[in-house]
């Protein structure tokens, strides 16, 4: 399947798959069969159908600008549907992923494409800074209702997961962006 793995929102999104075979090596190709992909998100509402037209002996899927707009940035799930008359087989799934986009009329508002882990470490940074400045009671109670906050240890503990995810995901997008892996080392003899 040659679904793209990543998408942002707002393009226009194509790829086509190759004619292939189920289980008992049977032929389903473009001839005889419709292959349609489903997409899917953890938001009520949010889903998208791309039935594939005929190219050679496989399919071509077109999702237009228009409708990748209406995707929500995050994860999103797929299925690929091969059917003929009654018969339907899923030949792929898998899952992609769509960012946000940038593109904006008239004056841009706010965007932080940072991921959950840098924003998260932030705060924690933040959190500990207020509470060795004085600004913070760990506990209190207002009516019926507590709220207990952490205290200095627990926040060092949690900032330094934190860093350590974050820095796994800088590794990650280097290796990505094919600028190499940073943990390897290379030693030349003279």
């Amino acid at each position: 399947m040659n679904i793209p793995s990543e998408i942002r929102a707002g393009d226009t999104v194509k790829w086509r798959d190759k004619a292939t075979a189920d289980v008992f090596e049977n032929v389903i190709d473009s001839s005889t069969w419709t292959l349609k992909y489903f997409l899917r998100t953890n938001g009520d509402g949010e889903g998208h159908t791309s039935t594939g037209t005929v190219y050679e002996d496989g399919w071509e899927f077109n999702i237009s600008a228009t409708d990748s707009a209406l995707f929500d940035a995050g994860d999103w799930f797929w299925q690929a549907i091969a059917s003929k008359g009654s018969e339907k087989i899923t030949i792929g799934y898998g899952n992609l992923k769509v960012e946000a986009a940038l593109e904006y009329a008239g004056l841009p508002g706010a965007f932080d494409g940072r991921s959950q882990a840098k924003k998260d470490l932030e705060a924690v940074q933040t959190a500990i800074r207020t509470l060795i400045a004085g600004g913070a009671v760990q506990e209190y109670k207002i009516g019926n209702r507590n709220l207990k906050r952490y205290d200095l240890p627990d926040l060092i503990q949690l900032e330094g997961r934190l860093k350590a995810e974050v820095k796994r995901e800088d590794q990650a997008e280097l290796i990505a962006n094919g600028l190499g892996n940073p943990r390897n080392m290379f030693v030349r003899f003279n």
